[in-house]
């Protein structure tokens, strides 16, 4: 969940998915701010791409992380994501009603747990499974599967810092002992953890 994720998409931009932009639209008429950023999506995109079987993310919104990994998906792959607010599900259920492969649950992000491993995971939603220690790579992730936790400023420091103290859930899957993890810097404002899981 990124703060005012969804403004920083343009109407005119002739690169977005036609999927991801169905996924703006949605989200504009609904009023949720907070989309993924074109740079997550982009980086989202990319990964759905290596995924053979399985992806998930966390903190649907009203679909548009999740548009970007339909669109970048290769034809078999099945996606499922899980949103906690019930309309929000909804709405992101219907910009996806013409993709079978796609299925947009309601409720705690935790429910991924009931159709992995996955071969990409995406945990997202503002906070939800970031370094509380339930999200499980070993479970939820095949061998060599790969982990994207987004929305983390850019680490300056190390340790890094968050209002001061150490970032206890950025450092949770940097040196989770299951994952070979890194730090990308997406923009000067925007960061993401991506691990790959230790076979």
């Amino acid at each position: 969940m990124s703060l005012q994720g969804t403004d920083a998409y343009r109407d005119d931009d002739p690169t977005l998915p036609a999927l991801v932009a169905r996924a703006v639209t949605a989200a504009r008429a609904h009023g949720f701010a907070y989309s993924c950023r074109p740079e997550q999506g982009r980086l989202l995109h990319l990964l759905a791409a290596s995924a053979t079987h399985r992806i998930a993310e966390t903190g649907t919104g009203c679909g548009v992380g999740l548009a970007w990994l339909a669109s970048g998906a290769r034809p078999g792959v099945r996606l499922l994501s899980v949103e906690r607010d019930p309309e929000r599900a909804r709405i992101a259920a219907s910009v996806f009603r013409d993709h079978p492969e796609v299925e947009v649950l309601s409720g705690d992000w935790r429910r991924v747990e009931e159709h992995g491993p996955y071969d990409l995971l995406v945990l997202d939603g503002g906070g939800q499974a970031k370094g509380d220690g339930a999200a499980d790579p070993t479970r939820l992730l095949t061998p060599g599967g790969t982990l994207v936790v987004d929305d983390f400023t850019p680490a300056t420091t190390w340790p890094p810092l968050f209002e001061g103290v150490p970032d206890h859930p950025r450092l949770h899957w940097l040196d989770h002992p299951a994952l070979h993890s890194t730090e990308l810097h997406l923009a000067p404002d925007l960061a993401t953890v991506i691990g790959t899981r230790l076979a």
